[in-house]
């Protein structure tokens, strides 16, 4: 399902709209969880709350594979593996509205001839993506299909290793446990040299 929702850049009547009825809501959550939002450091905790959220799902808003269409010329005539390495990330897991941080490795093949992209790019993909209410198999999944969307390419990768606070934090309390995904199209499903390549390049740790 594609969303639509209007534009949200900060002064925009909409958006001060949207985070004013939000943080309504949220008062009223928070009163019936029995935390205090009366007192002079708690006030405009419901706001602080909404904004914050807003801020870390401002995806939903964006078209995160448009930055792969400013695309230049291959260097070679027969490119080899173009990753972004140990890409940081924070995503909202749609399931507890809890955080999870990681890094990822964005990668992708060109086809000979294909036409290749900044390198920020993938990281702003990546990070555009993220920034949503997600879980993290379906985040890598974006990227790779945005990548084979709009690139010419062999074989497109996302390996990503995070930490989860709704399984740190709460319910098993697995301090430490970190979740790691790996996402390949193309080449690097059928060519085992390029994908133990690859596979090289997955973050060592979800944070640094």
């Amino acid at each position: 399902m594609t969303l639509t929702m209007p534009n949200t850049a900060l002064g925009d009547p909409w958006h001060e709209n949207a985070l004013t009825e939000a943080a309504g809501h949220a008062r009223a959550m928070f009163e019936a969880l029995g935390i205090d939002c009366e007192t002079s450091s708690t006030a405009r905790t419901p706001h602080r709350f909404v904004k914050a959220l807003a801020e870390l799902t401002s995806g939903l808003r964006q078209d995160p594979a448009r930055h792969l269409r400013v695309q230049f010329p291959a260097e070679s005539a027969s490119q080899g593996i173009i990753a972004a390495v140990d890409v940081p990330f924070v995503a909202v897991c749609e399931h507890h509205v809890l955080p999870f941080l990681g890094r990822a490795t964005v990668a992708y093949r060109p086809s000979p001839g294909g036409r290749i992209v900044g390198l920020s790019k993938l990281a702003r993909v990546l990070q555009e993506y993220a920034a949503r209410p997600q879980v993290q198999e379906r985040l890598g999944e974006q990227v790779v299909e945005a990548l084979t969307a709009e690139l010419a390419s062999d074989g497109a990768a996302c390996l990503i290793r995070s930490e989860h606070a709704c399984l740190t934090l709460r319910g098993a309390e697995a301090h430490g446990a970190v979740m790691v995904t790996t996402h390949l199209t193309g080449e690097f499903t059928t060519d085992p040299c390029l994908r133990a390549q690859v596979l090289a390049l997955a973050p060592a740790h979800a944070r640094r």
